[in-house]
């Protein structure tokens, strides 16, 4: 068998969102290298025999830097049949799945990519917010709220400042102040609904609503931090009405 490295997608949190192939390979595998992301409950279904190498990453701190993991995945993958690069959500849409594949490629080491539910639609659904609805939005736009070390976060706030579309933001807590006031000042009121989903489609999961203005503040005061996905639009407000997950 040619030595593989499999780039999957663990989805946002609850292991029943897996696909037959994620968890065939996290039961099969050699060795799995995870991130933070990946759920307690996903990392149980690995059994106790196979080699596990966390890689960590969160925001502005990152237990393994991209091209440690980069080199990490090629060096398993000359000693190991199956190498299991797990990731939360889908690993191409803002996973780095990219990076990892390109890199993969230069090294001339086969590999496979696993999609996986991203985090977007599995969370929002959890919480009851459908991210298109035809009286409320036409149209979603996913982007991410995290900017590259010492840089500021540069996006075109004009383009995403749009009524009429559901605005999906990755890894957006720790700069939620600048996408509050980027926003508002591109010309999105300031009453825009907003959910606060933590930790979604886990037993723990926390949906807070809020409001474009006042969102940065209701960040901090609930201490949120982990997994989290800010959802910024209308179709938020059909939160409550929609709310079928008990956790």
């Amino acid at each position: 068998m040619t030595n593989t490295v499999y780039l999957v997608g663990a989805g946002p949190g609850d292991p029943d969102l897996l696909t037959v192939k994620a968890l065939r390979l996290i039961q099969s595998a050699d060795v799995i290298v995870h991130d933070r992301l990946v759920s307690d409950l996903i990392l149980d279904l690995i059994p106790d025999s196979t080699e596990r190498v966390f890689a960590g990453k969160a925001a502005n701190k990152h237990f393994m830097a991209q091209d440690e993991i980069n080199a990490v995945l090629v060096e398993l993958a000359q000693t190991n049949s199956i190498v299991v690069r797990l990731k939360g959500g889908d690993p191409f849409i803002f996973g780095r799945g990219g990076e990892e594949a390109e890199y993969l490629i230069e090294n001339n080491i086969p590999f496979e990519v696993v999609p996986g539910i991203t985090s977007s639609s599995g969370c929002s659904a959890y919480a009851g917010i459908p991210l298109t609805h035809r009286d409320w939005a036409q149209s979603v736009r996913f982007v991410t709220g995290h900017s590259q070390a010492g840089k500021e976060l540069d996006l075109n706030w004009e383009s995403l400042a749009d009524p009429d579309t559901t605005l999906v933001v990755y890894m957006g807590t720790v700069n939620s102040h600048i996408i509050s006031s980027k926003l508002i000042e591109a010309g999105l009121a300031n009453t825009t609904p907003v959910a606060i989903i933590n930790n979604g489609t886990r037993p723990d999961q926390k949906v807070i609503l809020s409001d474009l203005q006042t969102m940065p503040d209701v960040i901090n005061e609930n201490g949120i931090k982990g997994a989290t996905l800010l959802v910024i639009g209308q179709v938020t407000a059909l939160a409550n009405k929609l709310d079928w997950y008990k956790g």
